[in-house]
C-alpha cells in the first residue's frame, strides 16, 4: 500500500464495519447507476406533469424509477461510501475530511427531501379517479413538484456534493492512504461534477462523462476498503 506511516494511525479495528460496508455500498452505486442508464436508454426521460401521472397509472415501478428513485438509494450508498472515507481520513486531513462529510450530509438531504416519485404517484392516482375539474389543480401541484425537484434543492446537492469530491481528492492525494488511482479517477469524477444535468446539454453531457471515472472509482475504493477490513490487527 502506498500509504506510509499507519503505525501512527488510530485503531481502525473499531470502523471495519464501516469500511466493508463503504465497500459494499461503492460497489452498490456501480450497480444501482448502470441500471439507472440501461432503463433511460430504453425508455426516453419524460418532460412535462401529463407524461408521468400517464406511466404513474400504466407502470408505478417504471414511474418511479423515471423520477430517480433508483438515483435516491444511490444517494444512500454513496453516503454509506462518504462515512468510510471520512473515517480513513480523519487522522491524516481532519478539517477536509469533516468539511467534504458536512457537505455530503446538507446535499444529500436537499436531494431527498425534494425527490418528488412518491408524491408525484400519489397525484397521479388522484388525478386518475378525480373529477374532471378537479384534475387542473391536481395537475399544477405535479408542475410545483416537478419545478421543485429540478430547482435550487437539486442545484444545492449537485455543487455541494461536487466540491465535497474535491476536497476527498486533496486529502487522499496528501495522505495517499487508498492510492493515486483511486485519487485521479475521483478528481475526474468530480470536475464533470460541476456543471449540474439540467444545465442544458453541456450539464448532461458532463454529467453522463462523470459516471465512467465514478464507476472506476468506486471500484477501487471497494477493493482498496475491503483490503483495509481484512488486514485487521495489521493496522496497529
Amino acid at each position: 500500500m502506498e500509504a506510509g506511516g499507519l503505525e501512527t494511525w488510530p485503531d481502525l479495528g473499531a470502523w471495519r464495519g464501516v469500511l466493508l460496508t463503504g465497500a459494499v455500498a461503492a460497489l452498490g452505486s456501480v450497480l444501482l447507476t448502470v441500471l439507472q442508464v440501461v432503463v433511460f436508454s430504453v425508455h426516453r426521460p419524460l418532460g412535462t406533469v401529463a407524461e408521468f401521472f400517464e406511466l404513474m397509472r400504466v407502470d408505478p415501478v417504471l414511474g418511479l424509477v423515471s423520477l430517480d428513485l433508483l438515483y435516491s438509494l444511490n444517494n444512500v450508498l454513496v453516503a454509506l461510501v462518504y462515512l468510510a472515507l471520512v473515517v480513513l481520513l480523519w487522522s491524516r486531513a481532519r478539517s477536509a475530511a469533516a468539511v467534504a462529510g458536512a457537505l455530503v450530509v446538507l446535499g444529500m438531504a436537499a436531494y431527498l427531501a425534494s425527490n418528488p416519485a412518491v408524491e408525484m404517484l400519489l397525484l397521479a392516482r388522484e388525478h386518475g379517479t378525480a373529477p374532471a375539474a378537479d384534475r387542473p389543480a391536481l395537475q399544477a401541484a405535479g408542475e410545483v413538484l416537478l419545478a421543485s425537484w429540478r430547482g435550487t434543492a437539486f442545484l444545492t446537492y449537485y455543487l455541494l456534493s461536487g466540491v465535497a469530491l474535491l476536497l476527498v481528492v486533496a486529502a487522499l492525494l496528501r495522505t495517499r492512504v487508498l492510492g493515486r488511482a483511486v485519487a485521479w479517477w475521483a478528481l475526474a469524477a468530480g470536475v464533470l461534477m460541476l456543471v449540474p444535468s439540467t444545465f442544458g446539454t453541456v450539464g448532461l453531457v458532463m454529467s453522463i462523462a462523470s459516471l465512467l471515472p465514478w464507476w472506476v472509482m468506486c471500484v477501487l475504493v471497494a477493493v482498496r476498503l475491503r483490503g483495509l477490513a481484512v488486514a485487521g490487527p495489521s493496522w496497529r
